[in-house]
C-alpha cells in the first residue's frame, strides 16, 4: 500500500475540492447547510495543525505498533481475508474508544475540540485535536497489532476509518436508503451525535458501522421535525485555534486547581463523564435528558388537559 505521507498528498485536493464545491452550493442555497468563514478557517487550521504534530510524531506511532509486533504471540497473514477482520475489529474498538472520549471527562479534554463548531459542514471533519497520536494507538492500532494483525492492515483500516469520516460531516445529504442507514454510519446518524439537543446527545459513537450503536443501546435516530443544533452545551464563543485545542483540558486543570491537593477528587473528575460535580450538582449527559423528559412529560400533561378542558370551556360558552 503506498505509504500515509503519499496518501495525505493525494487526498488533500479531493478534500478541499469538496469542501469548496460544498461551500459554493451551500452558499448558492442548492444544499441544506451553514458556512461562516471565521469558523471554517478555524477548522482547516486544527485541521493542518493535527497533521503537521501527528507527522511530526510518526516516529511515535510507528515505534508503538512495532513494540507491540515484537511482543504479540503469533501474526496473520497479511491477505483479504486479515484486511477485511481488521476493518470490523478497528472500527469496534473505535466504537468504544470514541465513547470513551463523551463518557470519560480526561479523554474528552482532548474530544471537545472537534465537537466545538457550531456550524455543520466538511470543514467540521477537519476540526481535531493538537495532543498527538498516542491516544488513538492505546485504543486501536496496539491492541490489533497485540491481536496479531499486521501492522499495514491496522495503518490501512485507519486510513479507510479516517477517509470515511469526511462525507458523513454534511447537513447538504439527507436521509439515505434504509438499508444504508441500518448498517453504515451516515450524515443523519452523525448529525444526530454533534447536536447539543438533550435528546442526541452521547448517541451514535459509530465510525463507519452504526451497528455497534444498535447493538449497545447507544443509537438515536434523527428526528425530521426537530431543529438540530450543533456545538458544546456550553458554547464555546473563541476562533482561536489554540483556545479551541486546549480549553478542555484548561478547564479540567482548573478545576484540580480549585480543588486544591486531593488527588483521589482529581481522579473522580478525570474519569467521570462531563457535567460531573463532586458537590453532588451534576450536569452531566444523564441530567440533561433526565431534565428534558421531564420537560416532555409536563408539556404533555398540559396539552391532554388542555384538549379535555376545551369542550367544556366551549359548552359553557354556548350556555
Amino acid at each position: 500500500m503506498p505509504d500515509l505521507p503519499v496518501l495525505g498528498m493525494i487526498a488533500t485536493p479531493i478534500v478541499l475540492a469538496a469542501i469548496a464545491t460544498e461551500w459554493w452550493a451551500v452558499r448558492r442555497g442548492h444544499v441544506a447547510g451553514s458556512y461562516c468563514v471565521k469558523d471554517a478557517a478555524t477548522s482547516l487550521t486544527m485541521g493542518l495543525g493535527n497533521i503537521i504534530l501527528n507527522s511530526t510524531l510518526a516516529f511515535l506511532s510507528l515505534g508503538g505498533l512495532a513494540l507491540a509486533a515484537s511482543v504479540r504471540p503469533f501474526a496473520l497473514d497479511l491477505g483479504i481475508m486479515s484486511a477485511l477482520l481488521g476493518f470490523l475489529v478497528h472500527d469496534f474498538l473505535y466504537y468504544w474508544k470514541h465513547r470513551a472520549g463523551h463518557r470519560m471527562r480526561w479523554f474528552w479534554a482532548e474530544h471537545v475540540t472537534h465537537h466545538s463548531s457550531e456550524r455543520y459542514n466538511l470543514t467540521t471533519a477537519l476540526r481535531q485535536p493538537w495532543t498527538g497520536p498516542l491516544t488513538g494507538l492505546v485504543f486501536t492500532g496496539i491492541p490489533m497489532v497485540l491481536m496479531g494483525f499486521p501492522i499495514a492492515v491496522v495503518l490501512g483500516a485507519s486510513a479507510v476509518h479516517l477517509a470515511y469520516q469526511l462525507w458523513i460531516h454534511t447537513e447538504a445529504i439527507g436521509k439515505l436508503p434504509a438499508a444504508i442507514e441500518a448498517v453504515f454510519v451516515t450524515p443523519s446518524h452523525h448529525r444526530v451525535h454533534h447536536a447539543t439537543n438533550p435528546q442526541y446527545l452521547d448517541a451514535n459513537f459509530g465510525g463507519t458501522l452504526i451497528l455497534w450503536d444498535r447493538l449497545f443501546g447507544t443509537f438515536v435516530p434523527e428526528d425530521a421535525e426537530e431543529a438540530t443544533r450543533f456545538g458544546l452545551v456550553k458554547p464555546l464563543t473563541s476562533y482561536n485555534p489554540v483556545i479551541v485545542a486546549y480549553h478542555g483540558f484548561g478547564g479540567l486543570f482548573a478545576d484540580f486547581w480549585r480543588d486544591g491537593l486531593k488527588p483521589h477528587r482529581w481522579a473522580m473528575r478525570a474519569f467521570n463523564p462531563p457535567g460531573w460535580s463532586p458537590d453532588g450538582h451534576h450536569q452531566r449527559s444523564d441530567e440533561l435528558k433526565a431534565d428534558w423528559l421531564a420537560r416532555q412529560a409536563d408539556e404533555a400533561e398540559t396539552d391532554a388537559y388542555e384538549e379535555q378542558s376545551s369542550p367544556n370551556v366551549m359548552r359553557i360558552a354556548a350556555e
